[in-house]
Formats: structure tokens, sequence, C-alpha cells
């Protein structure tokens, strides 16, 4: 059972409010994303942290930044032009996200600058100038420059004949302005140059100039040097290099178009060229070119970011990869085994004893392949089907898939044609699955298909039997390493029946049926997760002890916080543990008292969906791959579905719970004033059950410190 708190339910939160009493203002999504993004920041500033490993949080920042303005900027910047002062976008929330983002960044680059560089710098490690190199180190660059860049690069010099350039989003480019006249005596006085994507954005030093130490060099510190050779017979006045960032999320009108498919990859085509909704330049850029910039992209004087370093931050993980000091980054962690898995037992005779959780990175992924790798070579295996959202663009799993093509299985496969920026590795791996004979699906126009499933149908004598994996993450090995997340494999008759029901929906689009165990969005699941709050309420009002603790990525959807309020204002005692962007403003006195709601960020992405109800000694937990967000309830395939084994529910709460809930080091909680509050201690700990050590090390470290030692691999075990 979760420890809860003791406390009966307070009558007088079961009370029907006053007519005049206050209400609740949610917070802004979007200032809550920016919100998260400082958290993550958090984590660059902590001395604790290896210092390479903080300029990769530095990075990630940026990374998640660039996605920001690329999917969530462009309705602000519209509203701003259109001068709009009514609705959810207007010119002032326009100007107040420009602030906090200009904010943000600038504390970015003053990090970059006043900390980590100079702390790379006292471990020889180095990003070095063109005004720090020596004359050896200078000679190496215009080699580098004259053999691996200048082939690639095309000045164009701006005329009637020669308009502004297509800009593709986040690409590295060039301002330059010219004194002269061209080769056909004519003034000419704006040119750009296109730094192209194939060139590496940091390159490493050779040894034998680089002085026993590690010295890189900025791609645009390369160009720069050589930036006057590019124009021979001009003279070189102001230049700056710039990076426009622009609308990147794709619009397609599934309904009126033939094949989703061909219409997405078309659309991949334009991506890079939306509209412009940011432009970084150089801090030293003179007005006139940031001016001639801003009219080329008609972008407002908020959207103009001058950033004191490069303008890609978010490619120095290129950097990263190019350090060599091991003792710069966190300890390789090695995950184990799963431990109810035995490396020598048959998954499917072990499934038929019962249910087995993974929990990742905890626990090895392994774990799945080899589950799909033992049902690919069986020979009692007829079916495999499976949902692709994430899986990246070389993947252990899609090559499995493929031999189970081969071997004569039935193989049907759903891929989400439109993850958001995967769209073509997915639309690839569907070509190749499909040219080889696999079933390949869709999914359903209209909705995206985020649920993650795996089923198995084999032949067991004279029947067929089902096997099932869910999972509340991807399908991807190498996320799989950095996010945590649950994988439950099951035999359970019940649930496998379900699978197979959401499985033919998907393909034949036929009506729902009515699923045993699961909720299915955008079918059920949204009115469940309502219905199962709204009997808590009651519960509380009856003077029940309950406990409402849920745990995801995203709180945003409004009337699953209508239902949190309600049931909070009866009594339940209601904690929530929400990753990012949450608009639910908590302990706002005669509002939502019995509401806590905290963010963990650690060294993985926490990612694992988990919803547990109590009242009395009747409790239930729910695994899901959907955030509590409408987009997820009402625009996507997404399941959610019970643990029913009283020991892997215990197993959840305490390590997908408890454990957060306790978390002393990497905890912040949301205050009544809508800001966060970075946790040092253990703030639950007056609740029964409290704090295993968890204070002062934090909740991820832990769980890494109880998984650390239980194995390796399933090979390696074999061997």
């Amino acid at each position: 059972m979760f420890p809860a708190s003791e406390d009966p339910a307070r009558p007088e939160l079961a009370q029907s409010a006053p007519s005049d009493a206050p209400t609740l203002t949610l917070l802004d999504r979007d200032h809550a994303i920016l919100a998260f993004n400082r958290r993550v920041l958090d984590w660059a500033y902590r001395p604790e942290v290896p210092l390479t490993e903080r300029l990769r949080y530095l990075c990630i920042v940026s990374s998640n930044l660039d996605e920001f303005f690329e999917v969530r900027a462009a309705p602000h910047l519209i509203a701003a032009d259109a001068g709009d002062r009514k609705g959810n976008y207007t010119v002032e929330s326009f100007e107040a996200l420009a602030s906090a983002s200009h904010a943000l960044v600038a504390q970015q680059y003053a990090l970059y600058n006043d900390e980590l560089m100079p702390a790379f710098s006292t471990h020889g490690i180095r990003m070095i100038s063109h005004g720090e190199r020596n004359p050896a180190q200078r000679k190496w660059v215009q080699d580098y420059f004259e053999r691996e860049v200048r082939p690639l690069l095309i000045p164009v010099g701006l005329d009637p004949a020669h308009p502004f350039p297509q800009v593709a989003n986040k690409s590295l480019n060039f301002i330059v302005r010219l004194a002269g006249k061209d080769a056909f005596g004519r003034e000419n006085p704006i040119a750009i140059v296109k730094i192209p994507r194939v060139l590496p954005r940091v390159v490493r030093m050779p040894a034998k100039i680089s002085g026993g130490q590690t010295l890189c060099i900025a791609i645009s510190s390369i160009v720069r040097a050589h930036l006057a050779s590019l124009f021979p017979g001009r003279e070189m006045g102001d230049f700056s290099q710039f990076r426009v960032t622009r609308h990147s999320d794709l619009a397609v009108d599934e309904e009126d178009v033939k094949n989703l498919r061909t219409a997405l990859r078309q659309g991949l085509q334009h991506r890079h060229f939306g509209q412009a909704v940011r432009l970084e330049v150089s801090a030293s850029c003179a007005e006139s070119l940031a001016g001639f910039l801003m009219a080329q992209f008609n972008l407002p004087a908020q959207a103009l970011y001058r950033v004191h370093g490069p303008v890609n931050l978010a490619r120095l993980t290129q950097f990263v990869d190019l350090i060599d000091a091991p003792a710069l980054l966190f300890p390789p962690y090695q995950p184990s085994y799963p431990v109810a898995l035995s490396p020598v037992q048959s998954f499917f005779e072990r499934l038929q004893l019962g249910d087995v959780l993974i929990h990742q990175p905890f626990e090895s992924f392994d774990g799945v392949i080899a589950f799909l790798r033992e049902a690919v070579y069986d020979p009692s295996v007829l079916a495999i089907k499976q949902t692709i959202y994430r899986t990246g663009t070389d993947s252990a799993l899609m090559d499995l898939l493929r031999e189970a093509v081969r071997r004569g299985k039935e193989v049907t496969v759903v891929v989400e044609l439109k993850a958001r920026f995967d769209e073509e590795a997915n639309i690839n791996w569907a070509e190749m699955l499909e040219s080889i004979g696999a079933q390949v699906v869709y999914g359903v126009v209209g909705l995206k298909t985020h649920a993650k499933m795996m089923l198995v149908t084999r032949r067991e004598g004279n029947k067929l039997r089902r096997y099932g994996h869910l999972a509340t993450g991807n399908y991807n090995p190498r996320t799989a390493r950095l996010y945590t997340d649950i994988s439950h494999l099951t035999a359970d008759p019940m649930l496998t029946a379900d699978m197979e029901a959401v499985f033919v929906h998907m393909a034949g689009q036929n009506k729902v049926p009515k699923l045993h165990r699961m909720w299915l969005a955008p079918f059920d699941m949204h009115k469940n997760t309502v219905a199962q709050i709204d009997a808590l309420g009651t519960a509380a009002a009856a003077g029940k002890p309950t406990r409402l603790v849920a745990k995801m990525n995203a709180l945003t959807d409004e009337a699953l916080i209508a239902a949190l309020v309600r049931a909070g204002q009866k009594g339940v005692k209601i904690d929530l543990i929400v990753r990012s962007a949450c608009t639910l403003p908590a302990q706002v006195p005669g509002l939502t008292d019995n509401i806590r709601v905290r963010s963990i960020i650690g060294r993985f992405l926490e990612h694992s969906r988990v919803f547990y109800y109590r009242v009395g000694e009747d409790e239930s937990l729910y695994l899901s791959s959907a955030d509590w967000m409408n987009r997820n309830m009402m625009r996507r395939i997404e399941v959610a579905w019970p643990v029913t084994d009283p020991g892997l529910r215990q197993r959840l709460i305490d390590e997908c719970l408890v454990a957060y809930l306790h978390d002393g080091r990497d905890a912040w909680d949301l205050e009544a004033n809508g800001t966060y509050r970075r946790v040092d201690r253990d703030t639950h700990a007056d609740e029964s059950g409290a704090s295993r050590n968890i204070e002062g090390h934090g909740a991820q470290s832990a769980l890494m410190g109880r998984y650390a030692s239980r194995g390796l691999s399933r090979a390696a075990v074999r061997d």
C-alpha cells in the first residue's frame, strides 16, 4: 500500500464553495515550459556535477529552446503582428514570452562564458579563438579551411538577380557588408555565406600543435578568420554570424490527402523554410545588418537575440564528444539485466508464471529486445504486432522485425508518421518493412498513435496464446538508456485480448470493442480518469481516507485539472509528480491546499507515467503512454492499463512514487505563487514509510545504487 498521510478527510473542504469564493487561475503553459528549462539549466550550475556534464545540460536547454520556438512561438508572433489584445495569443503574451526567453538565453551565455569555459581551461580544454592561435595553429586552420571548408562555400552577393537566399531553419550563416564594386562595376554591399550542415561545428586540433592541451575550434571561428578571402577585390566591413529559427510543426490535412506518407515526405522538404520566429546574431552585429536581417525575415525587435558566443549552442554537443576526459563525466552506469528474468529461461515459460516489470534505465532495455528476438526465432510464434513512434534511425528492433518477415511470420507494424521530428526516420522504416512484405498501418486519420505495444501470438498445442509488451516509453534502445520508463511483459489473457482489439481497431478502423482492462484514448481514457478522480472525491467527502499520486511528463488538460481541484477540496490528499509543464497551481489557500506538485530533474529524463488511486484499503495503479494533456486524451491513440499483481504494484509504488516524493536533492516543489523551489531535504518525512536514505542523494541515485550490481546482459550472463 502507498504510505499516505494519516490526516482524516477535512469535511470543510467537502462543502460547496460559496458563490463569492476565489476562482483558480491556471498557470501559463508556455511559461511553464520555460520554467522547466530553467530547472534543467540548474544542473549546469551545480559544482558537484562533472564539468562536461554541466556543458551537456546547457546544450540540452538550448536544444529544448530550439524546439520551443519551432513549435510554440508562431501563434504569439502572429498575434503580435496583428495587434491582437484579446484571447490566448496577444501582443502582451508575445512580449511576456520574449522577455522570459531573452532572460533565459542571457543566463545560458553568461554561464557558458563566465563559468564553464574558464573551468574547462583549468583542465587544459579550450575553444580557441583566432586571436589566441599561434602561427602554427593558424597555419593548420588555414589548411583545414582551404581543404575542407572553402570548396563547400558559395558566397551570394545580393542584387536584383540574386535576391536574399533561402536560409534553412537553424542553419549557420554569415552576413557581410562589402565596400567597392563587383566584377561588373555595381555596388552590391550585402553578401550571405551559408555554412553547409555537412561540416562539423567543432573541430579538434592535432596534438602536435596543441601543446599538450585539448584545443577545439568552432566552425564559425574558422570561417570568420577567412571570411575576407571569399570576396577578392572587395573590402569587407561589418559582418556577423546569424541563425534563424522557423516554425517547424508539420501541418497536413489528413482528410484531404490520398497518401499520408507521400504528403508528409513532401512536407518535410518545406519544414526547413517555414515562418521565421527567432533571429540569433553575434552580440557585436551592427545595427544596420541586424535591421536588414529582421526586415528580410519580417520579425519584430523582440525576436532578435544578440548572443555572446556561438549562435548554435546546441551544437556544442560535438565539443562534448571531442573531450577525452573521463573524470569530467558521470561515472559510467551499467544497467542490470531485468531482475525478474532468468538469462536461461524462455520468456514464454516465464510469463506463464506471472507478469514482469522492467524499470528502465536502471534495468536494461535488452530484456525487451531479447523478448522480441526469442519471438522472431521461435518457430511456434505465428504473428508479431508492434507500434512504432520513436525508434531512431538505427534500431535492433527493426532488424528483428525484418528477420521475422523473412522467417514467414505475420508482421503488422503500426507506424506513426507524424512523430514530431522523427517523421523521416519513420517513413523510411515503413517503406523498408512494406518492401519486404510486412503489413504496415499508419494509424487512424487525424490521430497520432502514441501507444507503445508489442503483441506476440504463439501456437501452443491446439490453441493460440498471446504474449504482450506494454510500455510508458518508446521502442528506442538509445533513449531507453537515458529515460526512466516502465516496460510491462504479460501473458494475461484479458490484457492481451485488449491489445489485440486495439491493433485490430487501428488497422481496420472499426468500432472500438468493449475492452476488459485497458482504457483507450480518445474514447474512454479521459472520462474514466475524471471518473476515477471524482470517485476519490466522493469517498473523501464521506470521511474515507483517500490518496492520489500521479507521475507524468506534463499536466495541462483543464477538465482533469478541474477534477483534481474538486477532489482536493473534498479532502483527497493529492501528490503530482510532473516533470515539465504543469498549469495547475498548487498549495493555493482555499483552492488547492491538498494538492502538492513537484518536478524531478535528474541525470535521466523522467518519462514514466504512473497513476495511483486509493480509497481505504482498496488501491489501483495504472501505467500509461499518455500524459494528462488534451492532445493525449483527445487527439491520440493512447492506452492506460492496470497493474493487478500486488507485488508488482507495490514495487511501482516504492520505486516510481515513494522514492520521488522523498527525494531531497533533485526535486522542485511548485509554490502557491507559481514558482518552483528546489528541495534540499525530505519534505515528506512526516509521512509513514518515509525516506529510505533518499535525502541527500536523490531517487535516481538510490535506484541506480539498488540495481547497479544485479547483473549485466542476458548474453553476458549466459557466457
